[in-house]
């Protein structure tokens, strides 16, 4: 036999794996029997690192409750702070499309962080001695209820340490223009037509508004997916775990990365049915609609610049033409926007997926997981890239905003109170068709002064209730 292989066994039997590699036979199988979309599918850092917390804090429970030898919980806490810290991440080659519940992948963590805790133990891979995959890595656990609880440990970090504060520096960075911009009056519009004034700061408001409501459905969710479902086992019951392991590896788990996650309510619900996720993938893509939103009006106030709008200026980043000279695009809003129709897509995985559970088991985890992580991730980073490339170089076109509200007929609607609604729809429709402004159309009517109508058309009185 090649020196560059060893042999390794399960319950089917023997396996060659490659000797410099610290995972096992079952993960060995797994490449083999799921090449599917490799290049594109790997489990990524958060996926592994949750693995490894998972690990951690089961071996840390176990050993609480006096059913893990304190060597050996120390073996396996060292090798799981490994794979925690990223050391062992080239030890994790799996993808998403394998089996349902995520047994591979569970077994891979179970394989490396035994084989590496023999490796400190003095131990080549594969003996299997001191630390056991099964009987010590994962004792008290099924894959059935440990996946879940990687799925929604990775999840829930992912959404605190990567997407909050994507979205806080953006919220900031509006919240700010919103107010430099709060003098600023333009004629809103609905229907895509005229409508009466706002000012930009009111637009932006409403901006951040909708980021307000849609950040927090995605903390409300959050709360779902702190709940973790280890010491359900196979099917729920808690079956060859102690009594006491969920709690006590939920504990650890809160300590190890200081977050609320609690014992789940129900754990034959917890693994047959995986709400929390779709909960957190719905609340995912009303965020994703909010951008989409904003980022639309982004680029249609900036439309033109000469022949459209050209109410707003953004950053000019890059040339946005191979034939057009001086052409430059509204790119950060039109990758905004792709991000939001992809999270809209995920979801759509998700929620199908979830759907689908069988009995006491849903066997779509991975994909689950899989599209609620890169929405997080294409989120945050589609955050970042927005507020640093558009958001904060935002600036009006104020000249361009005046003529605009010179020019429109809807400001007619300030004279309502005073002349009733038919003659100032008659007074709009005449310099419509005559080709007057509001002004000398409402003078030619005879129903208004010049000394009334500017009274009473101020558009920057029209922002706000009438005082």
């Amino acid at each position: 036999m090649s020196p560059d292989i060893r042999i390794e066994h399960d319950a089917l039997g023997d396996v060659e794996v490659p000797a410099h590699r610290l995972w096992g036979a079952q993960t060995q199988r797994s490449l083999v029997f799921f090449d599917i979309g490799r290049e594109r599918f790997r489990w990524t850092r958060p996926v592994v690192r949750a693995l490894g917390l998972v690990k951690r804090a089961a071996a840390l429970a176990n050993h609480d409750l006096g059913e893990l030898d304190a060597e050996r919980a120390r073996l396996i806490g060292l090798a799981a702070e490994e794979v925690i810290a990223g050391t062992l991440d080239d030890e994790f080659p799996l993808v998403v499309f394998q089996t349902g519940s995520g047994t591979q992948s569970n077994m891979n963590a179970n394989e490396v962080i035994a084989n590496r805790a023999n490796q400190l133990a003095g131990q080549p891979p594969g003996t299997k001695r001191p630390v056991h995959p099964n009987d010590h890595v994962n004792m008290g656990q099924s894959s059935n209820d440990a996946f879940p609880a990687v799925m929604h440990v990775a999840a829930a970090e992912e959404i605190t340490r990567r997407l909050a504060p994507a979205v806080s520096a953006l919220h900031a960075t509006l919240t700010t223009k919103a107010r430099a911009f709060d003098d600023v009056v333009m004629i809103g519009r609905t229907h895509l037509q005229d409508a009466t004034p706002i000012t930009l700061g009111q637009v932006i408001d409403g901006w951040v508004a909708q980021i307000d409501a849609g950040w927090n459905a995605i903390v409300h969710a959050r709360e779902g997916l702190y709940e973790i479902p280890l010491g359900g086992t196979a099917v729920g019951t808690g079956l060859n775990a102690h009594p006491e392991f969920g709690a006590r590896a939920t504990a650890h788990l809160r300590d190890l990365t200081s977050l609320a996650f609690r014992p789940a309510a129900n754990l034959v619900a917890a693994l047959s049915a995986h709400d929390a996720m779709a909960a957190a993938s719905a609340a995912l893509r009303l965020l994703a609609g909010a951008l989409m939103k904003m980022a639309n009006d982004v680029r249609l106030y900036a439309s033109g610049p000469r022949a459209g709008l050209g109410e707003l200026r953004l950053p000019e980043n890059e040339p946005g033409s191979s034939i057009m000279p001086g052409k430059v695009n509204p790119t950060q809003s039109e990758a905004l926007t792709m991000v939001a129709v992809q999270v809209h897509g995920n979801d759509h995985a998700v929620a199908f997926a979830n759907s689908q559970g069988h009995f006491q088991l849903n066997v779509y985890k991975p994909v689950i997981l899989h599209n609620v992580l890169e929405s997080i991730e294409l989120l945050a980073d589609a955050c970042c890239s927005f507020d640093a490339h558009c958001a904060r170089g935002l600036e009006p076109d104020r000249a361009r905003i005046e003529a605009h509200v010179r020019e429109s007929l809807m400001l007619v609607t300030a004279l309502t109170p005073h002349i009733g609604y038919e003659r100032a729809a008659a007074m709009a429709r005449a310099a419509h068709e005559q080709g007057l402004t509001l002004r000398e159309a409402a003078l030619a009517s005879g129903d208004v002064t010049a000394e009334q109508f500017d009274a009473w058309v101020r558009p920057e009185q029209m922002t706000h209730p009438r005082g």
